[in-house]
């Protein structure tokens, strides 16, 4: 059985987030969105939150095969746990292709057992990081054409009240 992992932070979850996941679906018997909680990062969103925008996502597309969990500590450690053999991991430009050689490298150190898995984003989401979303969001900018449709509303109320 072929498990991966797709971790991230997912502060919030974006439609670039969400093309790496189409992806990468058809290619695993299991995928599990793995929420990174990163203690040393101030999130917007409550991990809760964060998995239950991407529940609806997933149930929207239909991807029977992705489940979503939390983890802490190395992401090595999490992949072990579940049995997975592959880290899905999401590139846009050369900048990521560089920050994610560093952390396969760490990872392959780790256990050459779990291979990391590129996925190149669609081109229209290259430009596109949570972090924008959040500065658009927080200002009242209509974030309607980076996040999944079914959380738009959601997501501009949260990013409003956590600019207040």
């Amino acid at each position: 059985m072929k498990i991966a992992v797709y971790p991230g932070s997912f502060d919030p979850f974006t439609l670039g987030h969400l093309d790496i996941l189409e992806q990468a679906a058809p290619l695993y018997d299991e995928i599990c969105v793995a929420i990174l909680k990163n203690s040393a990062k101030r999130s917007f969103f409550k991990i809760e939150e964060k998995a239950e925008i991407i529940r609806c996502c997933v149930e929207a597309k239909g991807l029977r095969n992705v489940t979503i969990s939390s983890f802490d500590g190395l992401l090595i450690d999490f992949c072990q746990k579940l049995g997975a053999g592959y880290i899905i991991r999401g590139l846009r430009t050369i900048t990521d292709f560089e920050y994610e050689q560093q952390i396969h490298s760490v990872n392959w150190n780790l256990d050459r057992q779990v291979h990391t898995v590129y996925f190149m984003s669609n081109p229209e989401y290259s430009f596109l990081s949570s972090s924008i979303v959040r500065e658009l969001g927080s200002l009242g900018a209509d974030i309607t054409p980076y996040v999944p449709a079914g959380t738009v509303d959601y997501l501009q109320r949260r990013l409003m009240e956590n600019a207040q």
